[in-house]
């Protein structure tokens, strides 16, 4: 199921980061919990009545030093652009005032659904203030408290309830769908036109997402690959080159509709900080990873070059340790044609299945080479074992005491797992339960 994306927009100061942060709730510090991610908080996953969505707070872009009216104005439009519901967030104590209209006025022009809301409406007696709020326009206005959370749950029903009439499923085939991501300037758009330009395939061109996205499909020995779009980061001139931030989350979707990942990088500027941010986004998100290193023609290299640029992403990605590293280049077309069969190694290797006397033969083996350590005279018993999903793969691993299954135990787990069946490119979970 696609995930749609909700914008809260509105003008300065009328609490969007607060609510933001309200809806999104615990889910920030599972987000942080990546090791050697960072994030801004203008985007986040959340979810609401069986749905899962992006959010967007515009409140956290960088405004410039424009006329208030310009920086409100390029807010609303980058949010209207990236949204498929509009969250429109006022402040009752201030009234409807001149700016609240100008954001409403942008907000008439699209044909999106637009869900009024009043913040800072702290307790029943203030109820009365939402009624003027009726004049922008959208219909009943929600009345939310932001510092005590009050309201939340009827504007969410109402956000979801717009989710009812939007397209969410994904058609059923059988391609395997990858994207490119990285910053800009690291050579995506090269790459995707040297994936693109052999004479022995098929190339056509396939409507995408509600963002314009063309997505490309390529057929080589009846395997159909469908590169999913994320040109669109450079739409529209100076809104997007004044708030760069926007091209993660457009890199977001992408991610969410793929199962392999290219994490691309430029071999002449090595790794930077946003390259850390949208991979741990593909590892959350359990999609297989490959990281390409593009521009490689360019450098001046020894025997000693290629191993240093290893070790620097191993160091720096120790969370996507089992994603491989391909050195390429776009402009020559050196080592491209070693990424699609790689792309569907690692795609097979995401929806691999493991027998469950298999799997236990394994964990055995595993616990009988070495035991779970004690703890306090307790010791981690592992009774069994068995998958309960593919894409990632992710393992139930039953035991007497949960609590007693630490996270160094897990990954030497994983790490056999591996060992036995291969998962190159492809996350893989271990969930740890009481055997009823």
């Amino acid at each position: 199921m696609k995930k749609p994306t909700v914008a809260i927009v509105g003008r300065p100061n009328v609490g969007k980061s607060t609510i933001f942060n309200r809806i999104v709730g615990e889910r920030i510090s599972i987000v942080e919990d990546v090791a050697g991610v960072t994030r801004d908080r203008i985007y986040s996953a959340a979810d609401w009545l069986n749905y899962e969505f992006n959010l967007i707070d515009t409140g956290g872009i960088e405004l410039s030093d424009e006329p208030l009216l310009d920086q409100i104005r390029m807010q609303a439009e980058i949010a209207i652009e990236e949204a498929d519901v509009i969250i429109f967030l006022t402040n009752g104590r201030d009234g409807v005032t001149d700016s609240d209209e100008q954001v409403a006025r942008m907000l008439y022009k699209t044909n999106k659904p637009v869900v009024l809301a009043v913040n800072k409406v702290d307790n029943p007696e203030m109820r009365d203030m939402i009624y003027d709020f009726y004049s922008l326009g959208f219909g009943e206005p929600y009345p939310l408290s932001g510092s005590h959370g009050l309201g939340l749950g009827d504007l969410l029903d109402a956000v979801a309830e717009s989710f009812k009439d939007m397209n969410l499923e994904e058609e059923e085939d059988d391609s395997i769908k990858f994207c490119l991501i990285g910053r800009p300037n690291v050579g995506k758009s090269s790459l995707v036109n040297a994936l693109l330009g052999e004479d022995r395939v098929i190339v056509s061109n396939i409507a995408g997402t509600t963002t314009d996205a063309i997505d490309s499909t390529k057929v080589i020995e009846g395997q159909e690959f469908k590169i999913i779009d994320t040109a669109g980061m450079r739409k529209k001139g100076k809104v997007y080159e004044n708030t760069e931030k926007y091209s993660v989350l457009r890199a977001l979707k992408a991610i969410d509709r793929s199962d392999v990942v290219l994490i691309v990088m430029n071999a002449e500027e090595g790794i930077r900080e946003q390259d850390k941010r949208v991979a741990g986004f593909a590892e959350e998100a359990g999609k297989g990873v490959m990281f390409v290193v593009n521009k490689w023609d360019t450098l001046e290299k020894d025997d000693k070059t290629m191993n240093k640029f290893i070790d620097d992403i191993r160091d720096q990605f120790r969370f996507l340790d089992y994603a491989p590293i391909f050195f390429v280049s776009a402009k020559t077309k050196q080592r491209v044609h070693t990424l699609f069969s790689n792309i569907q190694l690692i795609s097979e290797n995401h929806a691999m299945r493991i027998q469950s006397s298999v799997l236990n033969e394994v964990v055995e083996d595993a616990v009988a080479r070495n035991p779970a350590p004690s703890d306090k005279g307790r010791r981690l018993r592992i009774y069994y074992a068995t998958q309960v999903a593919v894409k990632p793969p992710t393992f139930v691993v039953f035991v007497n005491e949960p609590e007693l299954m630490h996270f160094s135990y897990e990954r030497f787990l994983q790490n056999r797992l591996r060992e036995a069946f291969g998962f190159e490119g492809t996350p893989i979970r271990l969930i740890t339960r009481a055997r009823s």
